[in-house]
């Protein structure tokens, strides 16, 4: 399967089986870094209870689900954790800061 550039979504295949999965992957990477919102830059585990849509940015030192995906963005999405890598230029809002940061 062949994948986009820039954000890695799935590009469909004219004979593909269960289209649907590759489509709603990418709505929700899409949808995890529009407006990119991070709870915490400093959490280091997962948390009991997630909220679909919620993303995290995660530091070293992690434990659980996060295991060796430092640096990366975790994203809890259609039941669960979606990592995605952030490049220069992307912009998030984190709320615990109450600030923005621009990732260079």
């Amino acid at each position: 399967m062949s994948n986009t550039a820039n954000l890695g979504l799935p590009l469909l295949a004219q004979s593909q089986a269960q289209k649907h999965v590759a489509v709603n992957e990418s709505l929700a990477t899409l949808d995890a870094v529009t407006q990119l919102t991070l709870e915490s830059l400093t959490t280091t585990a997962p948390p009991a209870l997630p909220v679909e849509g919620q993303a995290w940015g995660l530091p070293q030192g992690l434990s659980g689900a996060w295991s060796f995906q430092k640096f990366k963005v975790a994203v809890y999405c259609n039941g669960g954790w979606r990592f995605l890598t952030p490049q220069a230029g992307w912009r998030a809002y984190i709320k615990d800061q109450r600030r923005s940061y621009l990732h260079d």
